[in-house]
């Protein structure tokens, strides 16, 4: 089953990623048999988005979620996904609760669903905030060679496409 929200969500990729997140869709669906979907939850967040992320747990209540300012994040420039899974619990394919459960095989194929959507995403070449000193279960970026500060310096000097996404 495709989940409207995450094709939606693939549109807003940098066109880089764009049809390569498609078939990478195609095949965490193929994966994910049993009473989970993936959702991809955040791909492209605008620098004002991010600047509230940042403030919360900060100049604004709730928990921090984030270290990045706006334009210090990857998903700032497109080149970022963070996902959940949708959990149907009453079994009627309404795929209602989510879950950042890591460890739950809800398809019962000996393998925790979290995780055989991780080991899609390393097949395509993205990095696991999983993997990270400062862990970040749900995200995993692409970047193309490119750090935060050479993606500033290309959208300060104005080297975008005519949608904004920085030439990489």
């Amino acid at each position: 089953m495709k989940d409207e929200k995450t094709l939606e969500r693939i549109k807003l990729l940098h066109p880089k990623l764009r049809d390569e997140a498609l078939e990478m869709y195609d095949d965490i669906i193929a994966a994910l048999t049993g009473f989970a979907i993936c959702r991809f939850a955040y791909t492209l967040r605008t620098f004002a988005e991010q600047d509230a992320l940042y403030a919360q747990g900060r100049s604004k209540p709730g928990a921090k979620v984030t270290n990045a300012k706006g334009g210090q994040s990857y998903h700032n420039y497109g080149l970022a996904i963070d996902i959940v899974l949708l959990v149907d619990k009453d079994k009627n394919g309404t795929f209602e609760t989510a879950s950042w459960d890591t460890k739950t095989d809800f398809d019962k194929d000996g393998k925790a669903d979290w995780i055989e959507v991780v080991n899609i995403f390393k097949r395509y070449g993205y990095e696991w905030g999983g993997d990270w000193k400062f862990i970040d279960m749900p995200h995993f970026q692409k970047t193309f060679g490119k750090s935060i500060k050479e993606l500033q310096l290309l959208h300060t000097q104005n080297k975008v496409d005519k949608n904004g996404f920085v030439l990489i």
